[in-house]
Parts: structure tokens; C-alpha cells; sequence
């Protein structure tokens, strides 16, 4: 997915976001893979999460909130 303010590949706080709030599963996956590769992106995703974490119905947010914890976690 393409964040549609940048012209880059990397996964800044905005383009995590845009890829939990409106990221198809492919999209999900490729994020999953990234972080799978390079555990400091962990905490990046928590960093946007927490924003959001006190919505109960941003459940995309809650989902990406406790892998990223579980996974620093083993890490």
C-alpha cells in the first residue's frame, strides 16, 4: 500500500498508519513481514497505536497493538 503523501517505501509512522487504518490483508501481511525482519519496527507500530488504543472500536489498532507487544516482548 501506498500512503498517498510520500513517495518512499519505508514504513514511517504515517504509512503504519494508513496501512492498520486501511490496508488490505496483503498489506497487513507485507507490514507483518517487515517487522518479522526488523524487530525496531515493533515499536513504531506501538507508537501508533497507542494513539488510538483507547477506542474500543479501533479493533485494527487493538490487533496491531498486541502483536507488536507480544512480539517485542520475545524479541
Amino acid at each position: 500500500m501506498f500512503h498517498r503523501h510520500l513517495n518512499h517505501h519505508w514504513y514511517t509512522l504515517a504509512a503504519i498508519d494508513a496501512v492498520i487504518e486501511r490496508g488490505r490483508m496483503q498489506d497487513c501481511l507485507t507490514l507483518r513481514n517487515t517487522a518479522r525482519r526488523e524487530p525496531e519496527l515493533l515499536d513504531k507500530i506501538a507508537r501508533v497505536c497507542a494513539s488510538r488504543i483507547s477506542d474500543p472500536y479501533a479493533q485494527r489498532y487493538h490487533f496491531w497493538n498486541h502483536y507488536a507487544q507480544k512480539h517485542r516482548a520475545a524479541a
